[in-house]
């Protein structure tokens, strides 16, 4: 089969790699019908993170058709139509059961290492071996959907259920006013996520048209361009001079999280879910003197998905609007590319 590999900062090339096949009874193997380019697959790309001493497999968002499964799997079977979520879980351990399937006790990596030291499969491929299938998988009702709705299905392996923890993470509820931090996929689907959870007001901040009508369609009911101290003067403003009830983190950087927390009203709770890169810790004197909260993390996104899978079904929620490119397999460079030159907010990858 083909599997996307990195090489280096900018260097992504697609690869012949043997057919996975069922380690373990409680496996699973999957044929991917659509993937994607995470903006945190970006940090790699870009080498911020360290370089691999050698290519590694990358992706970790699919949907697909189950295979094959394992002895010893219920709840899954051959000719499903599933959503992976972007790690593997059991969900059956204690961190699981208590909401937060990320810290599960037998996690495993797409592109990584199962809970037995196992390779397993990047996401960005034909084919996923997946190891807890009963734990980690969600079968969509009614086999294979319609085209149309699978890029939907799609952001609840990771983008939209991620921005919808970063919604949760900062309280928001009916009635609540919402500021969010960053214009890429992430942030786009937190204003979904508070739209969807009955935000009063929310501030899409961004400085690009088409990410700016896209959040507007979304639910946004302001747009800010400016950044640093003009951004957190332009948000108190619209807030009577004293802030949101709740500002979404979803970029990962120094500056988006003093942005964050200089633009919350005293009181007030940043949720955050941009994956860390540089900067200092939480500035907790800061933090003290405005009673801010700060909550968020690693988005435990299996623990969502049946909420919110009725909503995508019955076409009351669309957040697969995210995906502004689409490109085969073949041309997952230029998926990359196209991401890390803000040509595309997000690529979506079909066979």
């Amino acid at each position: 089969m083909r599997a996307t590999f990195l090489h280096g900062p900018g260097d992504v090339r697609l690869e012949e790699v043997p057919d996975p096949v069922i380690r373990d009874p409680r496996n699973a193997i999957v044929r991917v019908v659509a993937s994607c380019v995470c903006g945190s697959d970006l940090w790699h790309y870009r080498g911020v993170t360290a370089k691999p001493d050698e290519p590694t497999r990358i992706g970790h968002e699919f949907v697909g058709v189950v295979e094959e499964v394992g002895s010893d799997v219920s709840r899954v079977r051959p000719g499903d139509f599933v959503i992976a979520p972007f790690y593997d879980c059991d969900m059956t351990c204690a961190n699981c059961r208590n909401g937060f399937s990320t810290s599960c006790l037998e996690r495993g990596s797409w592109g990584g290492k199962d809970h037995t030291g196992a390779d397993v499969d990047g996401g960005q491929g034909e084919y996923v071996r997946v190891p807890h299938a009963d734990g980690s998988l969600t079968v969509v009702p009614g086999g294979v959907p319609d085209d149309a709705l699978i890029p939907s299905l799609l952001t609840l392996s990771d983008v939209f259920l991620t921005g919808h923890h970063a919604a949760v993470s900062a309280g928001v509820r009916a009635g609540s006013t919402v500021v969010v931090v960053g214009d890429g996929a992430v942030g786009l689907s937190g204003v979904l996520a508070a739209s969807r959870l009955g935000a009063e007001r929310i501030v899409a901040m961004s400085r690009h048209e088409p990410r700016q009508a896209l959040a507007r369609r979304f639910g946004a009911t302001d747009v800010i361009a400016s950044r640093g101290a003009d951004g957190i003067r332009d948000v108190k403003e619209l807030f009577d001079g004293i802030g949101p009830d709740a500002v979404l983190e979803c970029v990962g950087t120094k500056e988006s999280m003093d942005q964050a927390l200089r633009s919350a009203r005293p009181g007030g709770q940043v949720g955050f879910v941009g994956v860390p890169h540089g900067g200092p810790e939480l500035p907790v004197r800061t933090m003290f003197g405005s009673n801010v909260g700060v909550r968020g993390g690693v988005a435990p996104v299996r623990n969502y998905v049946d909420e919110v899978l009725p909503e995508v079904l019955s076409g009351a929620l669309d957040p697969g609007r995210v995906f502004d490119l689409t490109v085969p397999l073949s041309d997952v460079a230029e998926g990359y590319a196209a991401m890390d030159e803000r040509r595309a907010i997000k690529s979506l990858l079909v066979p």
